[in-house]
């Protein structure tokens, strides 16, 4: 990268700053005749200087030139007004300078940001690209937290400064170099004094400020180490809590940031004392002017007009002053910041962009044999993971490459992947040199799959098919025509030096898909290799327990409320209709808990409090006027009791605590006191507060599941007497925000599951749940059509960052797969399963070679496993011991 980033900015926008260097330089016409107009309006109409004679004319606005040797040239004579009018005139005029340099301001100001974020977008992608341009072996000596912190917030200021980088000198320059020669044309010696209070300020503040940037680069060498420590703690946080360790990242982010309070303290000290001094020399000229100029006034070598015109010229100059020491500080800051950025990029070994952006290698497949010669591979520490070692792999067989972690096995797999570079030695494809392919023949036409594994933050669909997103499709939806707004950003992702691919084409590459030519088309595929690695029930689980859009797939939700018809009879019809407990209006639900029972629905969750606030007063209201708060204060505070006298003395982690739904371990004292405060008290004497607080412990008690006996059915009527005042009464303001459990309409706030059943599974049947799941899926197995429109809300589950939401298995799984859906001449496995169990990985084995023998009898498999047990499903056996082979042999067959 550029070392230099005034040459890199003059690199990347040259074209840019000399047109608005121009355009700074034609405003200071404008800017000049402001600040000389006022000196006209005084002297002129306001002092009645050529107006000294009733009816008195002057020109206005004439325009005339001097040339030596010539004399003068009159351009214009000017239009004879009287004084009034030339007033007004010059006034008017005045106006529209003002005008006319708030325009020039305008477009100087909106251009210089336009070339700031244009070189900001420029050198964010550049630093991202060369992230993915960085051998995978260099990410283990760099944090992550500290690499987006660079590119998100440290070059920030770099953009902002672009702009201002020649202009800013340029335009402050112009407008300060104006007023002191106005001061100058107007008395010679304020000139000096101005000239020489400048050339102070310009003389001592920078070096005064010097020490700012030392600070400043230690600021954020400790911020950006601040950032990298907290995203290690966010990686890392199971490992804190599981070691009892959160005291001690207390500890040390408490060290980081006292120094950096330390540093920004130290900042903030010399930057108000270079501050003070500034604007002390800034105020110092005023007065020698006032007292100089007002003396030259009085003894009469110096008019008011004049004066007046020096003292708001020497207005317009300090700033221009300060801006331009304050724009050779951020000049130099910004180097700084700069330099720092590059030293970070510049790290490493970098691939040739060539690599990555070429399409065109010479080779579309790797249909030849891969030979290994002499290959020797360094770990981290400088030791040999691999000694001269020599294979020869061919099209179309299957080796199993069995070791342990130090046999070296896994190097070769990791070569072979791109995962790692040898030292030395050779891997050829044919003629051609494997290490230097490009992405576009490596990344696609080999496929590989470690035990450790990463997906982006996303659906699952988007990382199952992550790996087929190698270009935009030609033809593909998106395509065609650009509109005026795709062509406008098109061209700033040019200007920008951005790559023009649009992320929101098709990539999806139907021809590197293994069973998209299946019935079901990629849907179809996903599904197949989702079912050859064990994954697609923990998918149909995900729909299962997944809300859809209802309004843009309202088809979907008729099948499932049709399947929640047809459900009741089929359980009936298999003497399983017990299982189940449905919402049934007139009836209580033993199942679900008294505020299900009472409000025979769902409560919408709601973003405006004051709605919030409003539909709990209405529910709170509805129970106190029909006499049901009393009854449920009762109930309550029997819970409250009985929890107290059952579980008071138990420790906070006993697993009996898990069963009750209303009340923590930690709230247990706060009942306590309140139970023992409330006793004896009459109801109508109880605090509104308390009330709420008791009957909040009645609304989520369930008889079968808590069985404290204290529901009984007089309770269980009056409830449901008052659901139906409650329903009929709601305001027509808060029906939005409620969902009725409805037979005949879906409900949009709950899961699949909860609408299917429509009800609450019987928790006095052992296995129940799993039952009706199971009833479920056969009968949508009946229908293919709603069993893959339900798959595919499965397939849109979220696997949050890195894919935390799913298990180890499940990941591994979902990375197996990954590789397994594209249809590669070469699979790379480098002891993907390991988390499995040996069972479930014969299974996969065996499936998952099957699989790919299916569609293509030339696909290689290359997988390194720790057990001889598998390789009875290989072709060949290769064996590692000690960083070499120690043999390699074809398998019986």
């Amino acid at each position: 990268m550029e070392p230099n980033f005034s040459r890199y900015i003059w690199t990347h926008t040259r074209r840019q700053q000399v047109w608005i260097v121009c355009v700074v330089v034609l405003s200071m016409l404008p800017y000049y005749l402001a600040l000389d107009l006022p000196k006209n309006i005084v002297n002129g109409p306001i002092q009645g200087v050529g107006f000294e004679t009733p009816g008195a004319t002057q020109p206005f606005l004439p325009a005339s030139f001097s040339l030596p040797f010539i004399g003068q040239i009159d351009l214009v004579g000017g239009m004879e007004l009287d004084r009034i009018s030339t007033l007004i005139g010059l006034s008017l005029t005045f106006l529209c300078l003002v005008v006319i340099n708030g325009l020039f301001k305008f477009y100087i100001n909106t251009y210089k940001g336009l070339l700031g974020e244009r070189l900001l977008r420029r050198i964010r992608y550049e630093l991202v690209d060369r992230i993915l341009r960085f051998q995978p072996q260099h990410f283990k000596h760099i944090k992550a937290g500290e690499i987006s912190s660079m590119v998100k917030d440290e070059v920030e200021p770099l953009g902002g400064f672009t702009g201002d980088a020649f202009v800013q000198p340029a335009m402050l320059g112009g407008q300060a170099l104006t007023a002191m020669i106005f001061i100058f044309v107007q008395h010679f010696w304020l000139g000096v004094i101005a000239l020489f209070m400048a050339a102070i300020q310009l003389a001592i503040i920078p070096r005064l400020r010097r020490q700012l940037i030392v600070l400043g680069r230690e600021r954020q060498l400790t911020a950006r180490e601040l950032s990298g420590r907290v995203a290690e703690i966010a990686d890392g946080i199971s490992t804190i809590h599981t070691n009892d360790t959160s005291n001690f990242e207390r500890a040390d982010i408490s060290n980081r940031l006292g120094t950096i309070f330390s540093i920004r303290y130290r900042i903030y000290q010399r930057k108000f004392i270079v501050k003070f001094l500034n604007n002390f020399l800034a105020q110092l000229t005023p007065f020698l002017f006032y007292m100089i100029g007002g003396y030259l006034t009085i003894v009469g070598r110096l008019d008011v007009g004049q004066l007046i015109a020096v003292i708001n010229a020497y207005k317009e100059l300090p700033g221009p002053l300060k801006e331009l020491i304050d724009w050779d500080l951020s000049r130099q800051d910004v180097q700084v910041k700069y330099e720092q950025v590059v030293d970070q990029f510049d790290k490493g070994d970098l691939m040739d962009p060539q690599l990555q952006y070429s399409d065109v290698s010479g080779i579309d497949r790797i249909n030849q044999p891969l030979k290994i010669q002499n290959l020797v591979v360094e770990d981290d520490a400088g030791g040999k993971a691999l000694d001269h070692v020599s294979l020869r792999f061919v099209p179309g067989e299957t080796v199993a490459i069995i070791g342990n972690a130090t046999s070296g096995a896994e190097s070769v797999a990791e070569v072979l992947g791109g995962i790692v570079r040898p030292v030395s030695g050779k891997v050829t494809v044919g003629d051609h040199d494997f290490l230097a392919l490009p992405e576009s023949v490596t990344g696609r036409r080999i496929s590989y799959a470690a035990a450790d594994t990463f997906f982006f933050f996303g659906s699952l669909r988007e990382n199952l098919l992550y790996g087929l997103k190698h270009r935009p499709i030609d033809g593909a939806d998106g395509g065609g025509e650009l509109t005026n707004s795709q062509n406008r950003w098109l061209a700033e992702a040019e200007k920008s030096g951005n790559s023009a691919l649009n992320v929101h084409d098709n990539w999806i590459d139907l021809s590197l898909t293994n069973g998209a030519t299946a019935e079901g088309g990629l849907q179809g595929a996903m599904m197949k290799v989702l079912d050859v690695v064990r994954l697609s029930d923990q998918v149909f689980e995900f729909a299962l327990n997944s809300t859809f859009d209802v309004a843009a797939e309202p088809d979907l939700a008729d099948q499932l409320m049709s399947l929640r018809g047809a459900l009741g009879s089929e359980l009936e019809q298999r003497g399983l209709s017990h299982l189940i407990m449905p919402f049934e209006a007139g009836s209580y639900n033993l199942e679900a808990s008294v505020v299900d029972n009472l409000l025979f629905g769902v409560l919408l969750e709601v973003k405006d409090q004051a709605k919030a606030e409003e539909g709990r007063a209405y529910l709170y209201n509805t129970i106190r006027e029909t006499g049901l708060g009393r009854q449920l204060f009762d109930m309550g505070f029997q819970i409250a009791e009985t929890t107290l006298d059952l579980f008071e003395d138990l420790p906070p982690d006993h697993p009996f605590f898990e069963r009750l739904s209303f009340m923590d371990a930690s709230e247990i004292p706060k009942f306590k006191t309140l139970v023992s405060r409330l006793r004896g008290q009459a109801y109508e004497s109880v605090a509104i507060a308390d009330r709420i607080a008791i009957i909040r412990l009645s609304f989520l008690y369930v008889e079968p599941h808590h069985r404290f006996g204290v529901l009984q059915e007089p309770l269980m009527r009056r409830i449901i007497e008052v659901r139906e005042l409650f329903q009929k009464g709601i305001p027509r303001r808060l029906r939005p925000y409620f969902e009725r459990y409805d037979q005949d309409s879906y409900l949009v706030s709950g899961n699949m599951i909860d609408n299917i059943v429509l009800g609450k599974i019987n928790s006095r049947v052992n296995d129940a749940e799993r039952q009706v799941r199971e009833v479920i899926k056969e009968m949508m197995l009946e229908q293919p059509d709603l069993y893959n429109r339900v798959f595919s809300v499965g397939l849109d589950y979220n696997l949050g960052a890195a894919g935390r939401r799913l298990s180890v298995v499940q990941r591994q799984k979902l990375n197996f797969a990954r590789a397994l859906i594209r249809q590669s001449d070469y699979y790379v496995f480098n002891r993907p399963l390991s988390a499995l169990d040996a069972q479930q990985q014969h299974q996969i084995v065996s499936d998952s070679l099957a699989f790919l023998q299916e569609h293509g009898e030339d696909r290689s498999v290359i997988w390194v496993l720790i057990s001889q047990a598998f390789t009875k499903y290989f072709q060949r056996t290769i064996v590692f011991e000690e960083r070499a082979i120690v043999s390699d042999e074809n398998n019986v067959t």
